[in-house]
């Protein structure tokens, strides 16, 4: 089946009934939210964490919530049959072993969230209520989390267009898989390191009017963030979901898009597929002699949709059947990888699917082709498998033509049928073609509404149903709190500048260049800048601004760090301060300064001295190593010396000289030599000789 032309790059946005909101997750920089440990990572793969870590093993069920109803999503959770491994770090216990009530909320988390909303023009609730979300995939010990709303409400202005926030939620983030680990089959691991450390959810309402205005605003509500000052940064601390639907598909939230660049591919790739699976839909109805789908799904005909389900279940049944003997003359690494395992060769015949399976690399418009294919071996992962073989990539994986027609003979398959086939233990492989033959009933009605997750190539897999209100119901461990107006005020009293401004004010105040300015906001260390430049700490003197602005930029800090068995983050700004001083004073060469900064860090007694003591011995060692700049005198007389030797070259290059004539001046000053000097004596030099 070839798809219809379709390229959401180009397509009329208005007119296929885009839609898109987003949720952006990020992680706040205080301590944890519920059990008052340190929000600290440890990024060990998991053959090198520590063996004293305890492990812990449990099974989760899902309950019903307070309706009384199973959510969905926990619900397919529970029949993927799997055990969790915990790993227990040092800022892990009972709280999050769920083994002991939880703490109360985090006066420091509720204050930097309530920053964020108001920097977010939201309203607060006037009682934070916390409430449990049921979520058994392993990710919580409880089987829930923790989540409490905040403000509602709000809005930014992106690009012109108004934005609305609908929420925004202080909850805990979850246990993680430790680095380089994917959870294969019944057992999956985490490491509880993560569980706990604050998050700030914010919902937008579906307002985004394209792919690129996504970008835009997930970029600005994560430059607000940024400019609290208050939130983690790094990789894996904020995450941004996308909520996408077009007219003719439905809603999906699409999890995992940490790249912004990535955000309008994804969201075009999803348009694309939900496209792709509309059109699938109408001709596998075509083929069953159905009523097609109408364009939009606000014009479905839910009563025709029910009957239509219901015939599925005799036009598509579950049939599963053993097909080993198919492949009985397979060398293929696959098949004999499963045979020596002891995995069953189970199938099912999917009637009227011949040919709309697809194979990989197919695209539409340069993008990765919607493949149903793709769409019933993503649904048999989620029981725990590699994935699965199916037919229209047959002969295949060792498989002769006359192995594919015992396959049909088998199966019982027409020329029209499709076949799926998973290599897998017995209970896992028959729970994979259950999910499968659900995934081809939903194949001839609109895509489920449901959870993805972004693959390499920016398409999506699915990962469960879409949850539901019936996954929610109230924490009964923790004490509703009031919102006090007093409070709320204070806060809306101290949002912080927006990172423009606070460049904007460097470059007035202190004359530094634009590009210095942006660098100094964008690392957050513009505080130790001022700091320096207004002199007014016992261990940082007065520096000029654009030499302190330079040095604060430049890998001073990292020679500094380097060899002495510290990371750069352990070097203090005062160091570089004291460094950058003892230069301006005439004391120690450029070349010098990291050396003799170094040597001093790791004198034990260095660190308790004073200003004066520690600038005295920073000269004394200078002098000892040599780094003691040259007197006026003997820089002027090497300075004139090497400009006599070198005359001619002068005279055919003039100021072009200045590159072999310095590197000769530095050489016989040696770490007595200090560059800017050099330099400034050099070129007067030159325009001398030029003029005679």
């Amino acid at each position: 089946m070839d798809l219809p032309t379709f390229d959401p790059a180009t397509a009329d946005l208005d007119d296929i009934g885009f839609m898109c909101g987003l949720e952006i997750h990020r992680q706040l920089d205080t301590g944890k939210l519920h059990s008052r440990q340190p929000s600290i990572l440890w990024d060990y793969p998991l053959e090198e964490i520590p063996m004293n870590w305890p492990r812990v093993e449990r099974r989760l069920i899902a309950a019903s919530g307070d309706a009384g109803i199973v959510d969905i999503s926990a619900r397919f959770e529970g029949q993927r049959n799997r055990t969790f491994r915990y790993i227990v770090p040092p800022n892990a216990g009972l709280i999050e072993l769920d083994e002991s009530p939880p703490d109360p909320l985090d006066e420091e988390a509720i204050d930097v969230a309530s920053l964020i909303a108001s920097m977010l023009n939201a309203k607060p609730v006037s009682t934070l209520r916390t409430m449990r979300k049921t979520v058994i995939d392993g990710s919580n010990t409880s089987g829930f989390q923790r989540t409490t709303l905040l403000a509602t409400d709000g809005f930014l202005l992106v690009d012109g267009i108004h934005v609305r926030i609908d929420s925004l939620l202080l909850e805990e983030d979850s246990a993680r898989h430790p680095p380089g680990h994917r959870p294969e089959g019944a057992l999956a691991v985490y490491t509880l390191d993560r569980l706990g450390i604050p998050l700030i959810e914010i919902a937008t309402a579906p307002d985004i009017r394209s792919p690129e205005h996504a970008r835009s605003v997930a970029s600005e509500i994560g430059a607000i963030l940024v400019d609290t000052r208050r939130v983690r940064r790094g990789l894996g601390t904020i995450r941004q979901d996308l909520n996408v639907s077009i007219a003719c598909g439905d809603r999906v939230e699409i999890k995992g898009c940490q790249d912004l660049d990535q955000i309008p591919h994804i969201i075009e790739n999803e348009m694309l597929r939900q496209f792709g699976m509309f059109a699938y839909a109408n001709e596998l109805r075509h083929r069953h002699e159905m009523d097609s789908l109408p364009p939009s799904r606000h014009d479905d005909n839910s009563s025709s949709r029910s009957l239509n389900h219901d015939e599925l279940m005799n036009v598509i049944p579950l049939d599963i059947v053993d097909v080993v003997e198919a492949w009985s003359n397979s060398n293929h690494e696959i098949i004999q990888r499963a045979r020596e395992s002891d995995h069953a060769f189970l199938g099912v015949k999917l009637p009227g699917f011949a040919g709309l399976l697809a194979k990989k690399g197919d695209s539409v418009a340069g993008r990765p082709a919607p493949r149903l294919g793709k769409e019933l071996a993503g649904a048999a992962r989620l029981a725990g498998v590699n994935g699965m073989i199916q037919s229209d990539e047959l002969p295949g994986y060792g498989m002769d033509a006359s192995g594919l027609e015992i396959l049909k003979s088998i199966m019982n398959a027409g020329p029209e049928d499709a076949c799926c086939i998973v290599l897998a233990e017995e209970w896992q492989a028959r729970l994979a073609l259950e999910a499968i033959i659900s995934r081809a009933r939903q194949a001839f009605f609109r895509l489920p509404r449901e959870v993805r997750a972004v693959e390499p190539d920016l398409s999506t897999r699915p990962m469960r149903p879409l949850p539901t209100g019936a996954r929610m119901y109230p924490e009964t461990d923790l004490p509703d709190i009031k919102m006090d107006q007093d409070r709320w005020k204070r806060i809306r009293l101290n949002i912080p500048l927006r990172s423009s401004e606070r460049a904007k004010n460097l470059i007035e105040l202190h004359g530094i260049s634009e590009d210095q300015a942006q660098q100094l906001v964008r690392r957050q260390i513009e505080e130790v800048f001022l700091q320096g430049v207004e002199g007014k700490s016992s261990d940082f003197p007065s520096l000029p601004a654009k030499a302190w602005a330079t040095m604060l930029l430049d890998a001073t800090r990292a020679e500094i760090a380097e060899g002495v068995g510290v990371t750069e983050d352990e070097i203090p700004w005062s160091l570089l301060a004291l460094s950058l001083h003892a230069r301006e004073e005439g004391l120690v060469t450029r070349d010098g300064m990291a050396s003799i900064a170094q040597e001093l860090w790791v004198t034990p007694s260095f660190h308790s001295m004073s200003f004066d003591e520690r600038l005295k011995i920073f000269s004394e060692r200078a002098q000892d190593a040599g780094f003691a700049p040259a007197d006026d005198g003997a820089l002027k007389a090497v300075v004139q010396e090497v400009v006599e030797e070198m005359h001619a070259l002068i005279l055919e290059r003039g100021m072009g000289a200045m590159g072999p004539l310095m590197g000769a001046v530095m050489g016989r000053l040696g770490g007595a030599a200090d560059g800017r000097t050099v330099s400034e004596s050099l070129r007067n030099a030159i325009a001398d000789a030029i003029s005679q």
